[in-house]
C-alpha cells in the first residue's frame, strides 16, 4: 500500500504518539509499503529534524510553539496545502495520528480527495484545558474532537475507556487498537544494581515515574510519596514543570529524559512504578514497567483501567484520592513477597503484546478503511490506477 502518515507530533519531540509511530513505520518498511510522513517542523531554530525515517521521506510543515511548552509544535498552513501534498503522493489510505490541528486539516483534505482516513485517538486534549487554566474551552475542544472523528473513515482507540468516551459522544465507526511493547528491551533482565546504588540506599525501595513533566501528567501529586520512609522517588523525564517539581519533590532523584536500553534498565530497577495522570488514553509507560516485572500503582481512570489488574498486577486509586495513592504504595513497598508476586503477574500479563502483532492489526484496519471508501466512492480507485509509479 501507499500510506501517508500525518503526525500531530513527531521527531525530534518524543512522546507516546511519536513512539508508536516509529514502531508503525518500522513495520511498514519491513512489509515493503510506500510511506510519506507529514509533520510539523521543529519550533526551535537549529533543532534537528529528520528528512527521512525508516527510509521514508518526511514532509515538514511550518509550525509555531505552544505557549509555555516549546516542545509542542502546532503546524501552520491551510487545508489546501495539505491537500496538495497528499495529492502529489497519491496515498491509498491516510493514517492520522492524534488529530487536532494538522490532523483536522488532513481529514478535511482527504474528504475532498476521496481518500480514506484512519484516525488514531491518542490524546485527550480537552482534559488539558483545566490543567492549563482555560476550563471554559473544554466543551469547544470536545466538539472539535468529535467533528474530526465523525469525518474520519475509521477511528482507532487504545482502551475501553476511550471507546466508551468517544462512543458516548456519538462518534461512530470506532475500533479498539491497543499498543505493543518491546518485551526484549523492557525485561526483568535489565535490572541494574549499580544504577540503583547511585540513587538509593540499600534499604530503600525505589518508586519510579516515567513521562513528561507537564501539567497534564499531575506529577506534583507524587508529593505525598516524597517523604515516605524507606523509599526513594525517581522521576524520569523532562518538560516545562521540571524546576517547579524539583521544589515540590525535594527528596526525589530527577534522572532527566532517557530512551532505549538506558530507560529500560532504570525501569527494570524500580521496585514500584507510579503514574498519577488522569488523562491517559493508554499509558505506554505502565505497560513497559509491567514488561520489566514491576508492579504498578496508577490512577483509576483512562487507559490504566485496562492495564492494571487490582490485587494482581498492582493497584488503582480513585482520581483525586492522594491518600489512596499513598496507601497503595505503602501496601506494596512494605510487603516484599506481595510486591514480587504482583511483579511476576505484571510481567506475564503483557507477554504476547508485541509491536509486530499490533501493527499487523493496524494494517487490517487500513484495508478495511479502503474497502469502506471504495463502497462509498469508487472514483479514488481510478485515480490510483492512473497515478505514475
Amino acid at each position: 500500500m501507499r500510506i501517508a502518515v500525518v503526525a500531530e507530533s513527531f521527531l525530534p519531540h518524543m512522546n507516546g504518539v511519536t513512539h508508536s509511530l516509529l514502531e508503525v513505520l518500522a513495520h511498514l518498511r519491513a512489509r515493503g509499503d510506500d510511506v510519506l510522513v507529514i509533520a510539523p517542523a521543529p519550533s526551535r531554530l537549529g533543532e534537528p529534524a529528520p528528512s527521512r525515517v525508516e527510509g521514508f521521506p518526511v514532509h515538514l510543515l511550518p509550525s509555531v510553539a505552544l505557549s509555555g511548552y516549546a516542545d509542542v509544535r502546532l503546524a501552520a498552513g491551510t487545508v489546501a496545502r495539505v491537500r496538495r501534498v497528499l495529492a502529489a503522493f497519491g496515498p491509498d489510505v491516510v493514517h492520522v495520528a492524534s488529530p487536532f490541528v494538522l490532523g483536522r486539516r488532513a481529514v478535511q483534505a482527504c474528504a475532498q480527495l476521496g481518500v480514506p482516513t484512519v484516525s488514531v485517538y491518542q490524546t485527550e486534549v480537552p482534559a488539558y484545558a483545566a490543567r492549563y487554566g482555560v476550563p471554559w474551552l473544554e466543551p469547544r475542544l470536545w466538539q472539535r474532537v468529535v467533528d474530526i472523528h465523525d469525518a474520519s473513515t475509521l477511528t482507532l482507540v487504545p482502551s475501553t475507556f476511550a471507546l466508551e468516551q468517544l462512543g458516548s459522544r456519538g462518534v461512530q465507526r470506532l475500533h479498539l487498537w491497543r499498543r505493543g511493547v518491546d518485551t526484549e528491551r523492557f525485561s526483568p533482565a535489565r535490572y541494574d544494581a549499580a544504577w540503583r546504588a547511585t540513587v538509593a540506599q540499600p534499604h530503600e525501595r525505589v518508586i519510579g515515574y516515567v513521562g513528561r513533566l507537564a501539567a497534564e501528567k499531575q506529577v506534583e501529586d507524587l508529593a505525598v510519596l516524597d517523604s515516605l520512609p524507606g523509599t526513594r522517588l525517581v522521576i524520569v523525564g523532562a518538560g516545562p514543570q521540571q524546576e517547579s517539581l524539583r521544589a515540590r519533590l525535594p527528596r526525589a532523584h530527577f534522572a532527566g529524559f532517557r530512551t532505549g536500553t538506558d530507560l529500560a534498565r532504570m525501569v527494570a530497577s524500580f521496585d514500584l512504578f507510579v503514574h498519577p495522570g488522569e488523562s491517559e488514553t493508554f499509558c505506554q509507560t505502565i505497560q513497559e514497567a509491567m514488561a520489566c516485572g514491576v508492579p504498578v500503582v496508577a490512577v483509576g481512570r483512562g487507559g490504566p483501567l485496562d492495564l492494571v489488574d487490582p490485587s494482581r498486577t498492582g493497584w488503582t486509586y480513585t482520581p483525586g484520592d492522594l491518600q489512596g495513592l499513598r496507601a497503595a504504595v505503602v501496601d506494596l513497598v512494605g510487603d516484599d513477597a506481595k510486591r514480587r508476586a504482583f511483579g511476576r503477574a505484571a510481567h506475564t500479563s503483557v507477554q504476547g503484546r508485541t509491536w509486530p502483532v499490533l501493527c499487523e492489526q493496524l494494517v487490517t484496519y487500513y484495508g478495511r478503511a479502503i474497502g469502506v471508501q471504495q463502497r462509498v466512492d469508487p472514483a479514488p480507485r481510478a485515480r490510483r490506477a492512473s497515478r505514475p509509479g
